[in-house]
This record gives C-alpha cells, structure tokens and sequence, in this order.
C-alpha cells in the first residue's frame, strides 16, 4: 500500500508540475485518445484522480470482488461504458480554466491522498461501474490512469515522457502480473508500458520473441 501510494503522490505531483506550465494554445491539441483534445484527457485524469473522495466518503461494502486487473477487464470497455466516458470528459472540460489547472489537479488529488491516509488499510469501496474493491487495488488503478494517460499528454504536447519511477513499478507489476518480461525483449519498464498499452508499435521480432514465450500481459482500452 505504501509503494502505491508513493507512487500516486509521485505521480500526480509531476502531473501538477506540467500543468502549470501549458499555455492556451497547448490545450486543444489532439490527443492518441480520439476525440478528446489535451483539454478533454486533462479533465479524464482530473476527475479519476479525485475519485476516490466520494467513494471513501460512502458505504463500504462488505467484501470486495475484483482487483486492480479485473477492473480492466473486457467488460469495461463496452461501446456505452467509452461513450459515457467520452461524452464525461468532454463535458468536464468545459469547466477547464487554464490558468487553474494545476491548482485545481492538484487539490483533487490531495484530497483522494489525505482520504486514503485517513482510511483503513483493508477499506473496501464500490466503483463506479458497481465493482466492490480494496482501497489499495482500486488506488492502483488510479496510477494507471494517471502514468499511462500522462504518456498521452506528453505525445500530444511533444514533450519527453515524464512518468516517474515509482509509478512505472506500479503500472510495469500489473501489467505483467509481477512477472518478469522475456530477458530477449529488453524493455526498461517505459518501454514496456507503452508498448503494452498500445502506445508504442511492437516489431515483428519482438512479437516473435513474445510468442515463443509465451508471455501475456493485462489488455485494456485506451
């Protein structure tokens, strides 16, 4: 629970740092993640980051059902749950001002942290798909969204990846299931993410690498 953490705090507070930094022009840039301009993406995160305030704040369920990779699961990723999504970003990005942006990422995500902190360690909460999981599981999601889609700003915004190493132990563990990746791919663990998360093409000799290994990693939408 503590590496996540680390790894959320890390993470957003690298986030925050760059969004303090756009300018008008960088926000309606177009995105990897079609039709969301960088405006669009940047309230996605906004609002996954700060999730986690509501749910602590209500019921715990009893027990939990999923983890972090059942969340990703198939049965996310259906036509009306992306188009909510979509439409929820959009709609959110209305409300962005650019000159509040950091401010305002950065209130969202302390308040999930200082939530988190307050919780206990084995607290269950329910998601917005109806999903019962840990508080730590769920937080790992969190990372995920945060790193991965931080990736996409920094394609859209034609900077140098900046996920930063505690969240890319996170992402890289789920990914893989904690499993090693084939010694004969030679990825660092950005290289894994992207290339695993569609960011980044996979060669036809590391597919065949892939294949003779049999190695398999978590799929999930963009």
């Amino acid at each position: 629970m503590e590496l996540i953490r680390t790894a959320f705090s890390a993470e957003c507070t690298r986030l925050t740092e760059i969004l303090a930094e756009l300018v008008d022009g960088d926000l309606d840039l177009p995105t990897d993640c079609p039709p969301w301009r960088v405006r669009d993406l940047i309230a996605h995160i906004r609002t996954g980051a700060g999730r986690l305030t509501d749910m602590l704040a209500a019921p715990a369920p009893p027990h939990a059902e999923v983890d972090a990779a059942g969340y990703f699961g198939t049965a996310k990723f259906t036509a009306e749950v992306d188009a909510d999504r979509i439409a929820g970003g959009q709609r959110d990005a209305l409300r962005v001002d650019r000159a509040a942006l950091a401010t305002e990422f950065d209130r969202a995500w302390r308040a999930t942290e200082a939530a988190v902190r307050a919780a206990p360690p084995d607290r269950v909460v329910r998601t917005r798909h109806g999903d019962a999981m840990r508080l730590g599981e769920f937080l790992r999601t969190r990372v995920v969204e945060v790193g991965v889609h931080g990736l996409d700003l920094a394609a859209a915004l034609g900077r140098p990846p900046w996920l930063t190493p505690p969240a890319a132990v996170v992402i890289a563990d789920l990914l893989t299931a904690g499993r090693p990746t084939p010694a004969g791919l030679s990825w660092d663990r950005l290289t894994l993410i992207r290339k695993t998360t569609g960011r980044a093409a996979v060669t036809a000799p590391e597919r065949a690498t892939i294949d003779a290994t049999g190695f398999r990693w978590l799929a999930f939408g963009r």
